[in-house]
């Protein structure tokens, strides 16, 4: 398997900066609004529940549940084609908020609907670190 320290880097902009700067820290960040107090993922100049723009960082607990999944067997770009087959899933975090990444580890592919997961972060090289998710044994 490719080392993900090959594939590509995060591309951050002004709205996810913070987030990328805590993931470099092993930090799970979430955006939560002042206003309406939602909750919410993915990093973004306003609320999508009332449209406030303001907004402050909460640090999440990095656990969650599996809320659907995909088994990537064809990799969409070559960088990723040593990957395959991965997993890419939609996580619901326990504080609310649904996220995309992969679960990865020996038994990623075992991966179901309502397994338990925590973030563990992926080093691409360069102090970049990506959140993905572990299965969690109970």
């Amino acid at each position: 398997m490719q080392a993900a320290a090959s594939l590509p880097l995060p591309i951050p902009n002004a709205d996810s900066l913070p987030y990328w700067n805590a993931a470099r820290e092993r930090r799970l960040l979430l955006r939560q609004c002042t206003d309406c107090q939602a909750l919410h993922f993915m990093p973004r100049y306003l609320c999508p529940v009332c449209w406030s723009d303001r907004l402050e960082w909460v640090e999440s607990r990095g656990t969650g549940a599996v809320h659907s999944f995909t088994i990537i067997r064809r990799a969409p770009i070559a960088a990723f084609a040593a990957q395959t087959p991965y997993v890419v899933a939609l996580i619901d975090l326990d504080e609310g908020p649904r996220m995309m990444a992969n679960v990865i580890g020996d038994d990623a592919l075992s991966v179901r609907i309502g397994d338990r997961v925590g973030v563990t972060f992926e080093d691409r090289g360069d102090g970049a670190l990506i959140p993905q998710f572990n299965r969690i044994q109970a």
